[in-house]
């Protein structure tokens, strides 16, 4: 009995021993597909990561290219699809959803100031996109593949300011003298329209907001973000330039208007410009006030500097083709010697072109066509649609038709009003502006309903920023 019992002992031991087999090849089964659920949720995770990355990089493409009739294009050349500028070689079949990119009227953003403006008719864009990615382990149980989705939504401006330069173009003609006649500011038109220009010196940015406060030297600040330049019409002697913000009135000398040629490097004597381009009105990006050290802001009339702002000399008609070719031409030049910044001219008038033929050069002609004595406000919007394509990536041409009446432009044929001069000068209908005061109406703006000329200007501040990604839920 004791040996039998000897002799089946060894026996179970060995039985165990094949049960730990079982238990490892087991382990090693579900080892194995772990490691695939790894590497196929490694994969996924990874296309997921390129697939909104393009849609993303699609749906800024798409917002920074608002208004234009080309936006969702322009979206999908920077999309995932094969072909366009953000494909992958190891996501080769990105598909667009269909009707997407789709271009969208956020009321959220229109009550920020960015109205839906024509042709596309939106503030944002939403781009989506798709892809089929095959699996690896996932296809031994059936799943040969799964689609992702990937969504983007993008407001046309509103993120970092880019690097501008500016151009603001004051109307100081004899009209400006005229009280505002609205609710939303006292005084002249001229003193209203500074002080809008303080407002815009209050937005933009003077250097970097990563600098605890602006290096400044000569009226520059070192490394700036936005410069700003001061013109005025009609044109003052170089020797009274600096009367035209700091001086007494009737201390500025008006001369016949100057015709400088189309591309040239406008002379300086007479001169439009009364500042050369600045970026000293701020100590810093962060600062609530203007510095009253800077000329730009003495010009702007802000309470607390040595000087009594922009005169306004009045004595000539109205004529601003040759201003728009002169700044134009000093543009171009500024964005010259800061490679990477881009443009912007802000002209504010009531918008009548009828200077006469004694106010103007003696090369002024009868032809029409620039310079001219006749057809002036057509010649307006050909010198202001002809800065807009002037440039690196262009000018961005802001109007505020202040006062414009529906009636005007008497030196043209075919028959043109005020208003309508203003609103074909600007860019877009996005960047035409109307005080809309009790005398005017009949200009309207039907883009920008803003009427309040310091938020006119707070806009126009806005718009120099660059597109940005907003949640998909925005509405």
């Amino acid at each position: 009995m004791n040996r039998h019992h000897a002799i089946s002992a060894p026996r179970r031991r060995r039985d165990d021993s094949g049960q730990i087999f079982a238990l490892v090849a087991f382990i090693l089964v579900f080892l194995l597909a772990f490691i695939g659920f790894v590497i196929d949720m490694g994969r996924l995770y990874y296309s997921y990561r390129l697939l909104q990355s393009s849609t993303d990089a699609a749906a800024l493409a798409g917002a920074y290219a608002l208004p234009a009739s080309t936006t969702a294009a322009t979206a999908t050349l920077y999309s995932g699809v094969s072909g366009n500028k953000n494909a992958y070689t190891n996501l080769p079949n990105v598909t667009m959803v269909t009707n997407y990119p789709m271009l969208r009227c956020l009321t959220t953003l229109t009550n920020q100031g960015l109205p839906c403006v024509s042709p596309a008719n939106a503030n944002a864009i939403t781009v989506q996109q798709q892809v089929s990615v095959p699996m690896t382990f996932a296809a031994l149980i059936g799943v040969k593949a799964i689609t992702l989705t990937a969504t983007a939504t993008a407001a046309m401006r509103g993120s970092a300011r880019a690097p501008y330069n500016v151009a603001i173009v004051v109307d100081s003609t004899r009209s400006m003298q005229d009280s505002d006649g609205g609710s939303n500011c006292s005084g002249s038109r001229e003193t209203c329209v500074l002080q809008g220009v303080q407002t815009l010196l209050g937005e933009l940015s003077p250097c970097a907001a990563s600098q605890a406060s602006c290096t400044i030297s000569n009226g520059q600040a070192t490394n700036p973000v936005d410069e700003v330049s001061l013109f005025s019409f009609p044109a003052v002697s170089a020797a009274t330039v600096a009367d035209q913000y700091c001086g007494s009135s009737g201390s500025v000398s008006v001369q016949p208007y100057p015709l400088p040629a189309i591309g040239a490097t406008p002379a300086s004597d007479p001169t439009y410009q009364v500042l050369g381009f600045l970026s000293d009105y701020r100590t810093s990006d962060t600062s609530s006030s203007l510095s009253t050290s800077s000329n730009l802001v003495k010009a702007a009339g802000t309470t607390g500097t040595s000087c009594s702002g922009l005169q306004d000399p009045g004595g000539s008609g109205t004529y601003y083709a040759a201003i728009i070719y002169a700044a134009e031409n000093l543009l171009v030049a500024q964005q010259t010697a800061r490679p990477g910044t881009q443009n912007a001219m802000i002209i504010l008038s009531d918008g009548d072109a009828n200077a006469t033929q004694t106010q103007m050069a003696s090369t002024a002609t009868k032809s029409g066509t620039y310079p001219s004595y006749v057809n002036e406000c057509h010649q307006a919007i050909t010198a202001a649609q002809w800065a807009a394509k002037q440039g690196t990536g262009g000018t961005t041409v802001f109007t505020v038709a202040y006062g414009a009446e529906s009636s005007g432009c008497s030196t043209d044929s075919p028959a043109i009003t005020p208003c309508q001069t203003m609103e074909q000068m600007a860019s877009s209908s996005g960047t035409f502006y109307t005080d809309y005061t009790s005398q005017t109406l009949s200009c309207v703006s039907a883009s920008q309903p803003t009427t309040n000329l310091n938020q006119i200007f707070t806009e126009i501040a806005g718009y120099l920023t660059v597109a940005r990604l907003i949640p998909n839920n925005t509405t």
